[in-house]
């Protein structure tokens, strides 16, 4: 089943996506759900019975005659997940190795993003007065469908609800490092407000449910960019498979119905390639069983952020 969330004449709504359009879901089931958070955080039964709606239903709207949102506009919470690919590590000749069995000697490496991250497909990315050199990362985002609080990585399959894509876009660099007195940790702490913009993590096109992919570590993977294809991989190559990032997260936190989690990108990325993005260029990911996002970056200010100018 894809759940998606929508605007249609004004008003938001959400539904399942059929292959002749969408069936509206608090149309079909009045007094059900009002929104894909809503659904995921009700008793399991609410995804049975929302998977019994599309067959039954008279009326679909045409995916043209939709404004498609991101699954879960507002989730309660969103993390990335840095370096899951050995590939993305090498390409990226961070100064150290990783070992040799890095999934037995390593952990994952996650990091919080805000609300203000999230966008829509077919959204403009606003470029960031912060950053002068933007980056694509196209990433298998796991949805959280039920608490997670200290889950054996056995026990993290059952808690997810489905999947859907993301773009971690990243800003390489910080304008706010420029003339600034270096301190332990800036560059960690600048490739972590890299993450943090408005419109840096796209997600959708919908959430496909976890009983559609049974196996996430066989995903075919790509992004292109105006077409040319600048990365190309496979989710078995993740270190980490999302039931141990599921396991590893609801260790550090508890985890709710809705949380997004991206799970890492492989190599191909701008930062390792020369090709950073351009104002006004489009970005396509791709992944198999889930379907395509589609965004376009917006144009570089003509004033970056300089607080440390003078």
């Amino acid at each position: 089943m894809k759940l998606a969330t929508y605007v249609r004449g004004g008003h938001e709504s959400f539904g399942v996506v059929t292959d002749d359009g969408i069936v509206d879901a608090p149309t079909a089931w009045p007094n059900g759900p009002g929104s894909v958070l809503k659904a995921l955080q009700a008793p399991p039964e609410a995804l049975a019975r929302l998977a019994e709606l599309a067959p039954a239903a008279g009326e679909r709207i045409p995916l043209a005659d939709v404004q498609l949102l991101a699954p879960i506009p507002q989730p309660p919470k969103v993390l990335g997940l840095a370096v899951n690919y050995a590939e993305h590590h090498a390409e990226c000749n961070r100064g150290s190795e990783l070992p040799g069995d890095p999934h037995a000697r390593t952990t994952p490496r996650p990091f919080l993003m805000p609300g203000t991250a999230v966008a829509a497909p077919n959204a403009e990315i606003p470029w960031p007065g912060f950053s002068r050199d933007v980056d694509h990362e196209i990433e298998l985002a796991v949805v959280i469908g039920s608490r997670a609080k200290d889950v054996s990585p056995e026990e993290a399959l059952a808690c997810i609800a489905g999947y859907t894509i993301a773009n971690d876009i990243s800003a390489r660099t910080v304008t706010h490092a420029e003339g600034r007195a270096e301190r332990p940790k800036d560059a960690f702490f600048d490739w972590l407000h890299g993450k943090w913009a408005d419109g840096f993590c796209p997600l959708g096109p919908w959430i496909v449910t976890a009983d559609e992919i049974p196996d996430p570590q066989g995903l075919d993977l790509e992004l292109t960019v105006d077409g040319e294809t600048r990365q190309r991989s496979n989710t078995g190559h993740m270190i980490f498979p999302v039931w141990e990032v599921v396991a590893f997260l609801s260790r550090l936190m508890t985890l709710v119905p809705g949380d997004v989690i991206a799970t890492g990108t492989p190599s191909g990325v701008g930062w390792a390639t020369g090709k950073l993005l351009a104002g006004g260029e489009t970005l396509t990911c791709r992944i198999e069983r889930i379907g395509e996002l589609t965004n376009t970056i917006g144009q570089p200010p003509e004033d970056f952020y300089a607080p440390c100018a003078g």
